[in-house]
This record gives structure tokens, sequence and C-alpha cells, in this order.
């Protein structure tokens, strides 16, 4: 049925993509190979560096996405860099060798590619130089950042330095100069404990080789370039990683990439804009109790909160539904994994998590949902801020209703910066303060001169 479904996708599609795939003796889907004619457009124009992402399925298959990367690729929107979906049949160097040939068979700018970023635990690395062996085959910091942002989770260090180590992570990546690079790494030496810290591979950080390759981003284009990759990894792990059946995963993943080809196509250098298809459910379908707790779930939602908070925590809801894992349970506390993202959780009125949505929002983002889901439970008044209860905040309408303001942006900026900058001021030792305060009493005065008081 599900093989059926992939053919359908050819007919439908008013582009006819190339799809190549074998069957084992079984009917399971055991290769495939797929590129639309966007993706073909979109990789002859920005061929120059190569984005490789691997996403694993229940039943031990593996989704190899390519990606454009690199300061010239300006597009937008959920998957608009994939280039080309690969499924080997093994992930041995046969298995992959004929995989990059196929790849290389349809899409002739393959000998332009200078750079393929990668993962850090990307074994292959010889196949990967013999079929592409011009091209120089560096770790990616997007997987290395989700590395390190995982290992921190799992060391279970004190919330106070957990979060200052995320915090400067997220900093370094998003201005990845060789003297930041080297702060982290020292941070990291001090903070983690010796016997743990091995695993963190920090030296990563010392090979420049890596960081030029992302270096030349902004701090803005930087922090887009993260979003951009989170969201696409999770829509690939929501469709393909989640599902234990590879063909109606991979049915699901193509049909949403149809159905948001329209959105693509304003974006294509050489293809002109197709009408976009109404979104529809095309995730498999959950067991009874599950939709159960999900609508009780809802229903708690539009009962206790405001009409904006109860949008804002449905969002975060449709993310949890199919693609949820409780990783770790303990008396004050439960750690919650959502596809490639983890974050930890405080039950106990009034619900908390470290993740941004709960902190900036102070509503159950998804990992708290998550937590109500898997122990069947649901939304709680007191597991949120009276702020935030039907009655007692009918002025939000009008704040998260109003449009865009420059100024609004430029003072949310500024204050997510003081708050980062306080953070780490906080948590140093007073000679460490007294240095950075002194550097911040030298630009407050070199901005508005020293013949007026500054307040910091």
């Amino acid at each position: 049925m599900a093989l059926t479904m992939l053919n359908e996708l050819l007919i439908e599609d008013p582009s006819p993509p190339v799809l190549l795939y074998q069957v084992s003796k079984t009917a399971k889907l055991d290769t495939l190979n797929y590129q639309s004619c966007f993706m073909q457009s979109v990789f002859a124009h920005f061929p120059e560096i190569l984005f490789i992402h691997r996403t694993y399925n229940p039943r031990g298959k593996v989704l190899y996405t390519f990606l454009a990367d690199g300061p010239r690729v300006q597009l937008e929107g959920h998957l608009a860099r994939a280039v080309y979906f690969a499924i080997p049949a093994k992930e041995d160097a046969e298995g992959l060798a004929q995989m990059f040939q196929v790849f290389k068979k349809f899409n002739p700018a393959w000998e332009r590619v200078c750079t393929i970023l990668v993962d850090p635990y990307f074994l292959p690395l010889p196949t990967l130089a013999m079929e592409f062996p011009t091209a120089e085959v560096l770790p990616s910091a997007f997987h290395i950042c989700k590395f390190l942002q995982g290992k921190f989770y799992q060391l279970s260090l004190e919330e106070p330095m957990e979060q200052v180590l995320l915090t400067s992570l997220q900093s370094t990546m998003c201005s990845a100069t060789a003297g930041n690079l080297r702060k982290l790494y020292t941070l990291l030496s001090n903070c983690i404990p010796p016997d743990q810290l091995p695993k963190l591979h920090s030296y990563w950080l010392l090979n420049d080789r890596i960081w030029l390759a992302h270096r030349w981003r902004s701090h803005a284009e930087s922090s887009r370039y993260f979003q951009d990759l989170e969201v696409t990894t999770r829509v690939l792990s929501q469709f393909f990683g989640t599902t234990p059946s590879v063909e109606q995963g991979m049915t699901s993943l193509l049909r949403y990439m149809q159905q948001n080809s329209g959105d693509m196509a304003s974006y294509s250098p050489g293809l002109s804009p197709q009408s976009s298809c109404a979104p529809s459910d095309v995730s498999p379908q959950t067991p009874k109790v599950e939709q159960l707790v999900e609508a009780c779930i809802q229903h708690s939602l539009h009962t206790i909160c405001t009409g904006p908070a109860a949008q804002l925590c449905l969002g975060e809801l449709a993310v949890v539904q199919k693609s949820v894992h409780l990783i770790g349970s303990g008396s004050e506390k439960v750690n919650i994994q959502i596809l490639e993202d983890t974050h930890r959780v405080q039950p106990q009125p009034p619900a908390s998590c470290s993740c941004y949505f709960n902190q900036a929002f102070h509503l159950p983002c998804r990992h708290i949902l998550a937590m109500l889901s898997a122990r069947r439970q649901v939304l709680q008044p007191d597991m949120l801020p009276s702020q935030w209860t039907e009655g007692c905040a009918a002025s939000l309408d009008n704040i998260l209703g109003s449009k865009w303001s420059e100024t609004l942006d430029k003072h949310l900026a500024v204050t997510l910066l003081t708050e980062e900058v306080g953070q780490l001021l906080q948590h140093c030792s007073q000679e460490e303060f007294e240095r950075r305060y002194n550097t911040l009493r030298e630009l407050a005065d070199s901005w508005i001169g020293p013949y007026e008081q500054v307040q910091l």
C-alpha cells in the first residue's frame, strides 16, 4: 500500500521528480533516491557546499538528506534547502557508494562541490572522499552544537552551571571567532569533571578549519541558520524518525514537500511558483488512547488559558504529537526529549521548563505538555501564572495581535542581550566580574562620554 502511495506521488506532481527505489523479497522498501525538479534546480545553482544530515528510523534504516549550504544560499522555508533524499540498502561502503553514484548521475554539478559538512560521527569518510575526491569533508557547526548541548544535559550539572554552559555555547555558535571558541574551550575545561571532559571532544572547538566554513555569518544570520536547521531536522524526525514503517514515513515526508512546494518555488531561481496545496494530516495515526489524552489536554488549555495563551500552547502541543520520548523521571524533575531537543521539566506547580518558550512566556511548553501526555494528565490552573489564566489577561490580546515594530524588535534584542550578560556576570569569580564590569564601563563611556554618569 505504501509503495503504491509513493508511485501516486509521481502522478500527482505536475513536474515529475526523480524517484528510484528497490524493494526486498518481503516487499519492504530497501533503497530510495528522490529529487524533485525544484531540489535539482537548487543544487545546480548552489553546489559549492553540501550539508548532509542523517535521520534514523526505528526499523534501523537511515535517511540521508542533502542540503545546499554556504553564503550564496538565501532560501527560506522548511526544507527549502533540501536537494536530495536517499535511503541506502546498508550503511556500508558498497551501499553508500551506490547512493552517491546515483546522486552524481542525476546531478552533473557534483563536480563543483568544494566542501561537504557532516556530523562528527560520520564513519564512511573514505567512501565520501572517494566519490567526491576534490571536496573537503568537515564536521558541521550545527552537529557539533547539538552534540555538546546533549552532553550538557546528560551530565546532570547544577542548573546555574548548566545554564552558563548553554548560554555560552549559544553565544559562541553565533559568533564563532577564534577568541570565543578558545573561551568556550577554557570554560569546559574548568567546569566539566575531568573524567567526563574527554567525552565532549572539546578539541573540535580549536580546529579552526571547521569554523571557517561557518564564521562568515553575522550573529543574526547564525541565529537564523541554526533555527532553520533545527526546524528542518525536527520535520525529518517527525515524518521519518518516529514512524516504524519506512514506506509510510517517506510517503508522508514527500507529500509534505509537495504541499509546501508553492512556498518553496517562490524562492526558486529557475522554477515558476506552483499553487500550494492545503495542508492535511499526513502523519501516521495514533492510538485512540493517545487521541483521547490529547483532546483532554486541548480542552483543559481552552478552559484554563486566555485565547492567546491557548493558541501558543496548542502550537507546542502540535509538535508533541507523535514525536514524544519520555527519557527520564525522578521525584522532583522529569527529563523530556522531543525529537532532537532535550530540556528539563519541573512538574511541581507552577510548572517550569528550561526551554526558551517557557522561560520567555511562562506558559506550558511542548515539554511540559509531553509530560502531561505521558502521565495521562491534563493542565491544572496552578500550573501557569495568573496573568495567563482566563479572565485575568484580556489586554494581552492586543499585545500578541499587534504588528511588528522595529523599535520593539530592537528593545527585545537589547533585553535578551542584557539578561544574557547578567547571567554570565552572576556566575563568574569576583576577579572576572571586575574585569568584565570595567569593560562595560569603558564601552558605555565611549558611547556617551565619561563626563556623564552612566548607570550600568
